[in-house]
């Protein structure tokens, strides 16, 4: 036996017993009842001080000083780096603290779910205020003289600052803001979908169009939660979505979205299984998957006119009555509060207002207390709409109640990622919307599969991407397709 080996066999426990945190958590958002929320509290807060127990055993320091130098295959070199960040950061946060935010944490989801439906952000503030303060305790103890706010973002984006973040989405917004107005200017508009549409029929359309789209059932399921999110990994990878009787894309886009997600959990190479490679290397190449099997590949002209056909099939003769209407419909700009819900030119804009806000919660110079009135405040500066109430505002997310601090960020990162990806996946299959308007987007989930997910966390996320396209990640590809797309739409 070598170091090597000792240390990877005491990792396969480790991430199972992960693994095992996570249903607990799938469980809670799902199916669990409501009043075993308390003791639901406890026992994530008991398994996450087990992990941390196993995540800063020493005996890990010792396996890695052993078999760093000694290892030269490129998945044990890169076991062994992802292993030895890991440690490192962990080692920093102390035990009680890491078992509290997991306990509070668990506990603010009911609460916050309570709070949103009753539109009520009093009720929430106090709990909030206790994980901000949680969180900066963590955020100071990764940091360990550095940035906290940065040290937030190694958890999802390892490699990224809020500097280098700040750089690319002020490259952003001025060509997004400015689209946006030429379309909200133009004379031509986008036809809106209207209609009731029966639950059942929505979500077996959206189990069919989960099933196209390369989502293995027999390793997952679909349930429906109020926030819609994928779970799990390797042989048991779970997605939630919602339903709304007059929005059937609610179900349909947020359910592609989520099997962006789990096919990349489900396309990783089985010989990574519960190991440091097997999942997703960050959130942002993560959410790569899910926006372009979404938007690039879900919204394309090719796709919709398939869907139009399912739908007219499923649903009868619908509001709007030709592929081309439809495809205008799925892709039409309007003013509107919710981020998951908003279109591709605005939907930046909407993460971009969460990243300067949670910047200054955790900074401090934004007290939980003003968090309303300073989010509708910039709301209305960035989208010309006043909020109405809180479930479209401060409360309409669940990230914050659960400790995401860094996470927001992800989302436009992805966005980035999957315009490369985009760009280079139409230069190697340029035949790909026959297969498209035929319902078949196995050319290019193909692609994604073999070019970035099978290699799982094996390379750094912009290493990640640039292996996959060929060039260094850039928002230009993002920004070129949108105008393009949006611009023929709205002919702007």
């Amino acid at each position: 036996m070598t170091a090597y080996t000792d240390l990877m066999t005491f990792q396969r426990e480790t991430e199972a017993l992960a693994q095992v945190s996570g249903r607990l958590e799938w469980d809670q958002e799902t199916v669990m009842p409501r009043g075993a929320a308390p003791q639901r509290a406890e026992e994530i807060g008991a398994l996450e001080a087990v992990l941390h127990a196993r995540r800063t055993d020493p005996r890990i320091g010792d396996w890695l000083d052993a078999a760093e130098g000694a290892e030269t295959d490129e998945v044990a070199r890169a076991n062994l780096r992802r292993i030895r960040h890991a440690y490192t950061r962990t080692q920093r946060v102390p035990a009680r603290l890491a078992a509290e935010l997991a306990r509070v944490t668990s506990v603010s989801q009911g609460i916050w779910a309570e709070a949103r439906a009753a539109e009520d952000f009093a009720a929430f503030a106090p709990t909030l205020e206790q994980i901000v303060a949680l969180t900066r305790d963590k955020a100071a103890a990764l940091a360990d003289g550095g940035a906290p706010y940065d040290a937030l973002l190694d958890d999802y984006e390892p490699g990224a600052t809020a500097d280098s973040l700040t750089a690319m989405f002020g490259a952003l917004r001025p060509r997004l803001v400015a689209l946006r107005d030429r379309i909200m200017g133009a004379e031509r508009r986008s036809p809106a979908l209207s209609g009731d549409f029966p639950e059942a029929a929505q979500m077996a359309l959206t189990r069919e169009m989960a099933q196209a789209f390369g989502y293995d059932m027999t390793r997952g399921r679909i349930d429906k939660a109020v926030h819609p999110f994928s779970s799990g990994g390797g042989a048991d990878v779970r997605i939630t979505t919602r339903t709304s009787a007059t929005d059937p894309f609610n179900c349909l886009y947020s359910t592609i979205h989520e099997v962006g997600h789990a096919a990349y959990e489900q396309g990783i190479d089985p010989v990574h299984a519960l190991t440091p490679l097997g999942q997703g290397v960050s959130m942002g190449v993560h959410e790569s998957q899910s926006r372009i099997y979404e938007n690039q590949l879900g919204r394309s002209r090719a796709f919709t006119s398939h869907i139009f056909a399912r739908m007219t099939d499923t649903f009868g003769p619908l509001s709007v009555d030709s592929p081309e209407a439809f495809y205008a419909a799925v892709n039409r700009v309007h003013p509107g509060f919710i981020r998951t819900e908003s279109d591709e030119v605005q939907y930046n804009l909407h993460v971009l207002l969460r990243f300067d806000l949670e910047r200054r919660l955790i900074d401090g110079s934004l007290p939980v207390a003003d968090l309303p009135e300073a989010w509708n405040t910039r709301f209305e500066a960035d989208f010309g709409v006043a909020v109405d109430r809180p479930s479209n505002g401060c409360l309409q997310d669940v990230h914050w109640s659960v400790g995401l601090f860094g996470y927001f960020p992800t989302y436009t990162l992805g966005n980035v990622y999957a315009g490369c990806l985009h760009a280079a996946l139409r230069r190697d299959l340029p035949d790909l919307d026959t297969r498209l308007a035929a319902g078949d987007p196995g050319p290019a989930t193909g692609w994604l599969r073999d070019k970035l997910q099978r290699h799982g966390a094996l390379r750094p996320p912009r290493a990640t991407i640039a292996h996959a396209t060929g060039e260094e990640p850039s928002e230009g590809p993002l920004l070129d397709y949108l105008e393009a797309k949006f611009g023929e739409i709205y002919g702007v």
